[in-house]
């Protein structure tokens, strides 16, 4: 299998940006419990972190995007990300931030982007449908994944797991519905 890959950078005070993101959406889903186990009120639900999850997701599909669109969003969203957290981390501490990644994720094939594809239609699509909330959630989750897929460590087994297998989903899909065939 030949993997080609997207190249990108990251810095440390990006990378600050986007765990404070994921730090932030799970504590929130953490107290959203009224009283939380040991109060006796409702357990936490993990399928409230399922938009936030989602994003994250989609994020690091926008990351292994080579151009168009989506590749350039991801871009912006780690320009920004790497922005502001130099902003923070020099006004707070008076240090700089310096590159902590210049990893590479694997990119979307041809298979890959059709399924990305008919998920930004469908996305699109169905905006209007979904509550304030989840699309916050999405938002936020979509953000951190363009800062945390491509590091290195615990973020990229998340790229390299996402990506290839949209990849073969894309390429079992058009197995089984353009050429009636199992892959």
């Amino acid at each position: 299998m030949n993997t080609t890959f997207t190249s990108t950078a990251l810095t440390g005070a990006g990378l600050a940006i986007g765990i404070a993101l994921l730090v932030v959406q799970h504590a929130r889903w953490w107290k959203t419990a009224s009283g939380g186990p040991a109060g006796g009120g409702a357990a936490r639900d993990p399928k409230a972190l399922i938009p936030f999850w989602s994003g994250i997701a989609f994020g690091t599909l926008m990351v292994a995007c080579p151009a168009g669109l989506l590749g350039t969003a991801a871009g912006a969203l780690r320009w920004g990300g790497n922005s502001l957290g130099d902003f923070v981390m020099s006004t707070m501490t008076g240090q700089r931030s310096s590159v902590v990644a210049t990893a590479s994720a694997p990119s979307l094939d041809g298979n890959g982007a059709l399924i990305v594809t008919a998920a930004v239609v469908c996305l699109w699509l169905l905006r209007k449908q979904f509550a304030k909330i989840t699309k916050a959630g999405f938002k936020t989750g979509v953000w951190s994944g363009t800062l945390l897929a491509i590091g290195t460590g615990t973020f990229a087994i998340i790229g390299n797991f996402v990506i290839p297998t949209v990849n073969s989903a894309g390429a079992q899909l058009l197995g089984k519905v353009v050429h009636g065939t199992f892959l």
